[in-house]
This record gives structure tokens, sequence and C-alpha cells, in this order.
């Protein structure tokens, strides 16, 4: 079945740049490229996200939707280019909010897996 064109594609990665080299309840990051923002801030649907960390470093993720706790980003373990490594954890959306050509995503507490 062909796919809405007002969303992506389950096979769809999608880059989210963040602030900071590591997750936060707080931290934010910036989806870009999605084909129609404002549409996806009001209803997400699941997609694979590549997370640009302050540092350079690119982590595979996946937004997954329709869970009973909401939202929830899950990234895997990796290492900061300090040499940090970070574990791997699955976060809470606390908000998705549209701003012109991207979607701002607000990292809230650990999701319970």
């Amino acid at each position: 079945m062909p796919q809405p064109s007002t969303g992506p594609s389950e096979a769809d990665t999608f880059l989210a740049v963040c602030d900071h080299t590591h997750l936060f309840p707080g931290a934010r990051c910036r989806l870009q490229r999605l084909p129609d923002p404002r549409a996806f801030a009001a209803d997400p649907q699941p997609i694979d996200v590549d997370l640009r960390f302050s540092d350079g470093v690119i982590a595979d993720a996946e937004l997954r939707t329709g869970g009973p706790a909401g939202p929830v980003l899950t990234v895997p373990p990796y290492t900061t280019e300090a040499g940090t490594l970070i574990d791997g954890r699955a976060w809470l959306i606390r908000r998705f909010t549209s701003t012109e050509d991207e979607v701002e995503l607000t990292i809230g507490r650990h999701a319970q897996t």
C-alpha cells in the first residue's frame, strides 16, 4: 500500500541534530528533511533517526509511537568523540514542536523497557 505524501515511510531515515554530546531530560534535537514537519509534529509516525551530536558523532536511533507511554526514542550504546561510552537508553519524547522546516523533539525521562 502506498505511503501518504504527508508523512515519512517506515523505511526512511531522518537526521536529527542535537545540541549536546548525549541526551538527558530537557535536551532538544531537531529532526530535519521531513516531508511535512507540521503534520509530523501534530501526529508523529515511527521513523529511523540518525542522531548527530554536538561532537559530530552519529548514532542510529528509532522513534516509535503508539505505545502506552507515548512516543519513545530508542538509542543504542555509542561512544562520544572524547571516548566516553554512553549506555543505550529509551527516552520518552515530552514534546514535538514544528519550527519552520524542522521538528524539535524535547527529551523526557527514561522510558520503561
